[in-house]
């Protein structure tokens, strides 16, 4: 095939369904020629593929076609109302279908934490089996405070934001395999255990829960979120229940899981906001504290409320079911 022929007695069309697929209002004779174009427009990628595959024509060519498939059947474009949707509904529903999961393992993860705490706080020598004794001192001395204002508040904000938000991912994605998400929680376990006992056990207890927990109720949750979802992530395929595939079961997990993952981002940002700014500040201890629970609570009552009040409405975290898989019933 000629291609320089063959783009020289085309190009006129494309440049007409260029234009017509850029324009917002069109007649309707306009509409019918847009649709004819587009299909010649198909039909010519196909010949250029399969006879003269050149990659800067083939290029063109596909985006032609997906502006004109984008014309004639029309974009979902951005909706404030699918926002606010997302916030209200789906996913506070999604995160609290999982409440079981997470709860439980909030529930694991705090009396781990709290037991490795104690035993480090009274056996000082254990420290030693991780750290040496000058990083005990160090730690003890000026480590653990100097890290929150170590750099500038809006720089360290989107550090942690960034960090967390992939821990979270982390648990999120790896959760199908159970084993890496059990293992995330292992490593903050001994890391909060650890330097918690250390710090205890110097009598620093009150520099420790003064600084960890005005950001921490709301940081740990969000993990142990990601980590509840991802568990239950893996359990579907392990146990779908009945009348669901495995794959479906997984499907719908995985769906509910990016809901949840999106919506742990945007608490993640206001986690580290509390970490940056309000964690260093001067602010007595127990007024820090009581700013970061109060913003905890919101989260879990948002949660709660939102979440349940659209469970009792029937309304579901996934897929609209016009973009869901077909399904038939299963015995």
């Amino acid at each position: 095939m000629d291609l320089d022929a063959y783009v020289a007695e085309h190009a006129g069309e494309w440049r007409r369904l260029e234009e017509l697929s850029k324009r917002r209002k069109l007649a309707a004779d306009e509409v019918d020629e847009l649709v004819a174009l587009y299909q010649r427009a198909a039909t010519h990628l196909s010949v250029v593929r399969s006879r003269s595959p050149d990659p800067a024509l083939v290029a063109r060519l596909s985006r032609l076609v997906l502006g004109g498939r984008n014309a004639v059947a029309g974009g979902s474009g951005f909706s404030w109302r699918t926002v606010g949707r997302f916030f209200t509904r789906t996913f506070p529903l999604a995160a609290y279908r999982a409440w079981p999961w997470w709860a439980g393992v909030s529930l694991s993860f705090t009396a781990a934490s709290l037991g490795l705490m104690w035993y480090i706080a009274s056996h000082p020598d254990v420290a030693l089996l991780f750290l040496s004794q000058e990083e005990i001192d160090d730690l003890v001395n000026h480590d653990f405070v100097g890290y929150y204002s170590e750099y500038q508040p809006q720089n360290f904000s989107f550090n942690v934001w960034t960090h967390n938000a992939f821990v979270t991912g982390l648990c999120l994605v790896a959760g199908v395999l159970i084993v890496p998400v059990l293992w995330v929680l292992y490593q903050n376990l001994m890391n909060i255990g650890l330097v918690g006992g250390v710090m205890i056990s110097a009598g620093r207890s009150g520099t420790f829960f003064g600084l960890i927990m005005p950001h921490g109720l709301l940081e740990l949750t969000c993990v142990f979120f990601a980590a509840g979802v991802g568990l239950r992530l893996g359990w579907s395929w392990i146990s779908p229940g009945r009348h669901r595939t495995r794959s479906r079961a997984l499907g719908e997990s995985v769906r509910e899981g990016v809901t949840v993952a999106l919506g742990l981002g945007c608490v993640l940002g206001v986690s580290g906001l509390l970490e940056g700014f309000l964690t260093p500040s001067p602010l007595p201890g127990l007024v820090k504290v009581a700013l970061g629970a109060l913003v905890w609570l919101a989260f879990l009552g948002y949660i709660i409320v939102f979440g349940r009040r659209a469970a009792e409405l029937g309304h579901n975290a996934d897929l609209d079911e016009a973009l869901s898989e077909a399904a038939v019933p299963m015995a």
